[in-house]
């Protein structure tokens, strides 16, 4: 089970949100789905996305994934100092 970590910065510019999230080894963000899709991006480490009927280890050469609206996803990281950021426009937030 994902151990459920906080945004450790979240930061507002014009009309984007970046929460970005600092994890160990098994941190992350538990299975959840909401009505409005986002980007995630790895910036260091390597963390797993998983949703509905894929996964996909990301790590800082992995291009951002959008995880779409309505559909289960989760965010974990896989070793201890992983970086990740959640983009999401303004509507959303």
């Amino acid at each position: 089970m994902i151990q459920n970590t906080a945004p450790r910065f979240s930061v507002t510019q014009n009309d984007t949100r970046l929460n970005i999230y600092h994890a160990d080894a098994g941190q992350g963000i538990p299975r959840h789905e909401h009505s409005y899709s986002h980007l995630t991006i790895c910036t260091a480490g390597r963390c797993i996305v998983r949703k509905e009927n894929r996964s996909l280890v990301m790590t800082k050469d992995t291009q951002p994934v959008n995880l779409v609206a309505n559909e289960w996803h989760e965010i974990e990281a896989l070793e201890d100092g992983t970086v990740f950021i959640n983009v999401f426009a303004k509507d959303t937030y």
